[in-house]
């Protein structure tokens, strides 16, 4: 009996840290990492990073379900997660958080360097403190929201370069735009949910859904617009740009098809694409970079 007890804490706390979604966050910044890189590769350093990165999206996403506990028990999207079905104690999950954070800090401190750590260390404040308490009282809070997510392909890059160059906030400025139609589409899909939350997301505030199509459509644009840039200040070769602009297009028509049609059908198929165009780019990029001490 007390193993069994022992091992659903332990599959608790792992679904606590979402490490689908904290492997996501490590490609990005490995694929930061990669990109930045110049000469051979520190094996140590793309450890720490990679550790501490992972302690510190799981951090994060502990602290957002223990803040969000009761809020996550009306939508049907959240109400079986480990903090409100109290397979993890809310206090619980803030302590994990608190311990994730200073280790994960500690490790990009010591083994990577400083402005790593203190980038890491930003996206956690910036998720928990700032993005999580908007969505109750700001639509503004996807945009506020985009900013963490962007960070850690810059943390890659500063983790390599060991200062924040172009390089790093091009990649910060795919991910921030590409943030954008993604949590959008998923907005749209979960309109009534998000209601339900008594969350202040843009398809809950503008109940004809308009102001999410616009915006969808101009991110997509920019989206598309910051993908060329590596292509064209010389960061990444001929191929990674016309990948760019393949998969640009094919966004930006999955959004115009969503602004004619105005469905949830339509959503959905955005928000498919975007989780197929993202590690498409982020490959790209990877196996077509352009060595530049900038």
């Amino acid at each position: 009996m007390l193993n069994l007890k022992v091992k659903n804490k332990f599959s608790s706390v792992i679904e606590l840290m979402k490490l689908r979604m904290v492997s996501q966050i490590l490609i990005t910044a490995l694929v930061g990492y990669y990109f930045g890189l110049i000469g051979d590769m520190d094996t140590r350093v793309l450890l720490a990073l990679l550790l501490g990165t992972g302690f510190l999206a799981a951090a994060a996403f502990a602290y957002n379900q223990g803040i969000e506990k009761f809020v996550d028990a009306k939508m049907k999207r959240t109400q079986n997660r480990p903090v409100p079905t109290e397979r993890v104690g809310r206090i619980e999950a803030l302590i994990y958080g608190t311990v994730w954070t200073l280790s994960g800090t500690v490790i990009l401190w010591i083994y990577a360097n400083p402005l790593t750590a203190w980038l890491g260390l930003a996206t956690v404040a910036l998720y928990a403190a700032v993005y999580t308490p908007m969505k109750r009282y700001s639509s503004l809070n996807t945009l506020v929201g985009a900013i963490p997510g962007a960070i850690p392909p810059l943390m890659g890059w500063v983790a390599a370069r060991g200062s924040i160059g172009m390089g790093g906030m091009m990649l910060f400025a795919i991910l921030f735009f590409w943030q954008m139609p993604h949590f959008l589409a998923l907005a749209l899909m979960y309109k009534q949910d998000y209601s339900n939350g008594g969350f202040k997301m843009l398809s809950v505030t503008d109940p004809t859904g308009q102001a999410c199509f616009n915006h969808i459509i101009l991110n997509t644009i920019a989206l598309l617009l910051a993908s060329m840039l590596p292509f064209f200040l010389g960061y990444a070769g001929i191929w990674y740009g016309m990948t760019a602009v393949i998969m640009g297009l094919l966004f930006l028509w999955a959004g115009i098809r969503l602004y004619r049609s105005q469905s949830v059908a339509a959503a959905r198929s955005l928000f498919f694409f975007s989780l197929a165009y993202l590690p498409i780019l982020l490959i790209a990029i990877a196996l077509n970079r352009e060595l530049t001490t900038a």
